[in-house]
């Protein structure tokens, strides 16, 4: 298996543990090459190992897809799963298309944005959630799926509750006793000759007990004595095996409303920072389901994280949402000759973060998705000093690209593009409006290349500016404009859903026998 490692920056003064910071990943892989991703990033994602709506040529053409994160539950309906058949190195690679130098795959059990309740978990497995209902999972099973698939990080089994909230402390208690001994059994097998040593990171338990959390935290930092010792030699500590953490705050969230919070997001902040305290301040950070860019702001200024998802982004691509949102806050750039709306503006005066490209307003809106950005066509026209040039967005809708490359299936195809790659003009809102209401799916191909390329920018954004002199400082000036301009609850997702439905309901399945029992009951009236 590949070597991971994680770097600081000195670039943002780290007076305390928690707070902004910068750093680089890095990915050394057996035959020397090197994958590098820049932090804070982003996490893609998938469904059954496939970036949602994107085919293998649009997942490598968009820049955004780096770390690409596998739930391995969708693929335990089989035994023994698929992927793990196909052997050989970087078989998670091959199987599922990703390249080497390109993408970085991690490996989970389950997916952290799935939420539904779950039968309980066992002393010695986990409940998992497949197409054809709930499987469990030992520890001894986890290991040998591993070491099939060799992906380049896992993350160890962790004994997170999907049952309702709230949860008692004789459940905490136990949850944190089986995850402490799920992550011990799986470093015992780094000593093993026979096999590779794993990149492993660990989920921080303790529900919404913020002591029960530190109370985790702190025995992965506690020396080990006796069997226990011999059990992860040559490790000391529990601590020294893994390459980093993981927040769930899909969990979080669900336990806090059982618990009756009155503020969530700060909530999950203080619960975050009580996991991390007695923890190393040098390994990478990882927060699974983020539910909006706000949230990413503020645990990047709260509690310093590295990585994180953006399951709200796959979701605006399902409904029909192109994003359209900068940071910092920021006009639209200036281009003589185009006009191109800015997102809905709500009854408090904030902002739509994208817009709902079903609504029939944009049936003859002929501009680009996103008004905070500019397509490469337009920008291919401006002088090299205009300020509109840095604000370019690259996806393959907004900057679509002509290969110089032509498929020649016979003697007759015959033409060749000799001018090398060229730049098209971008796919308009009420292209993908029309696409959305005949039920097309490259409609939603193109708003998730789109929508994961606005939040890569917004992560790139914020590391321009940390890196700048003075940039924690007005960081946190520039993400509570962000708070004051733009709607964290996210209104336009509930409008798009409904209209969606509406769509869903004349031309998705079952609609022939839709119509004919509504012409059924028109005739019998």
């Amino acid at each position: 298996m590949a070597s991971l490692k994680f770097d600081l920056l000195d670039t943002v003064e780290q007076a305390t543990t928690f707070g902004p910071r910068l750093g680089v990943l890095s990915l050394q892989r057996e035959d020397g090459s090197s994958l590098q991703i820049k932090t804070p990033g982003l996490i893609t994602t998938t469904s059954r190992g496939v970036v949602p709506h994107l085919s293998r040529d649009h997942t490598s053409l968009t820049e955004a897809v780096r770390w690409v994160q596998l739930p391995f539950e969708s693929f335990l309906e089989r035994n023994p799963p698929i992927p793990t058949l196909q052997g050989g190195p970087h078989a998670l690679h091959k199987f599922l298309g990703y390249k080497t130098h390109q993408h970085l795959l991690s490996l989970t059990v389950r997916d952290p944005s799935d939420g539904r309740e779950m039968p309980a978990n066992g002393k010695d497995h986990i409940a998992a959630m497949t197409i054809r209902g709930v499987r469990k999972i030992t520890p001894t099973q986890w290991k040998e799926y591993m070491r099939a698939c060799r992906p380049d990080v896992v993350a160890a089994l962790s004994d997170v509750p999907f049952t309702q909230p709230p949860y008692s402390q004789k459940r905490i208690t136990k949850s944190l006793e089986r995850s402490t001994a799920w992550l011990a059994d799986l470093l015992s097998s780094q000593s093993d000759l026979n096999h590779e040593p794993f990149n492993v990171l660990v989920h921080l338990v303790g529900s919404h007990d913020a002591r029960a959390r530190q109370a985790f935290s702190e025995g992965l930092v506690e020396p080990l004595y006796g069997k226990d010792a011999e059990l992860i030699a040559p490790f000391k500590t529990l601590d020294e095996g893994v390459a980093g953490y993981i927040l769930e705050l899909e969990h979080l969230r669900a336990s806090l409303v059982g618990a009756d919070s009155p503020d969530i997001h700060d909530a999950v902040s203080q619960l975050c920072k009580a996991s991390l305290a007695p923890l190393s301040f040098g390994k990478l950070r990882v927060i699974h389901t983020t539910s909006s860019p706000h949230d990413i702001l503020q645990l990047v200024q709260d509690v310093g994280v590295d990585l994180f998802d953006a399951p709200w982004a796959h979701q605006a691509a399902d409904l029909g949402i192109a994003l359209d949102f900068r940071f910092p806050v920021s006009p639209p750039p200036l281009v003589v000759g185009q006009a191109c709306s800015s997102p809905m503006r709500r009854d408090g005066g904030k902002l739509d973060i994208g817009h709902n490209l079903f609504d029939t307003a944009y049936a003859h809106d002929h501009s680009r998705f996103a008004s905070t950005f500019i397509d490469a066509a337009t920008a291919s026209q401006l002088p090299d000093a205009h300020e509109a040039r840095d604000f370019v967005c690259k996806c393959l809708a907004c900057s679509p690209v002509t290969s110089e490359e032509c498929l020649v299936h016979s003697s007759v195809d015959s033409f060749r593009n000799t001018n090398g790659e060229s730049m098209n003009l971008p796919y308009t809102r009420a292209y993908v409006h029309h696409l959305l209401h005949t039920h097309e799916m490259s409609s939603h191909a193109l708003l998730a290349t789109h929508n994961l390329s606005v939040v890569d920018r917004l992560l790139a954004d914020i590391r321009k500016m940390l890196s700048e002199p003075g940039g924690e400082a007005r960081y946190r000036e520039e993400a509570k404009k962000f708070y004051e301009a733009y709607d964290r609850q996210l209104s336009v997702f509930d409008e798009a859903r409904a209209q969606w439905a509406k769509v869903e309901r004349e031309r998705g399945k079952g609609r022939l026998r839709r119509e004919k029992d509504s012409d059924g009951a028109n005739d019998a009236d």
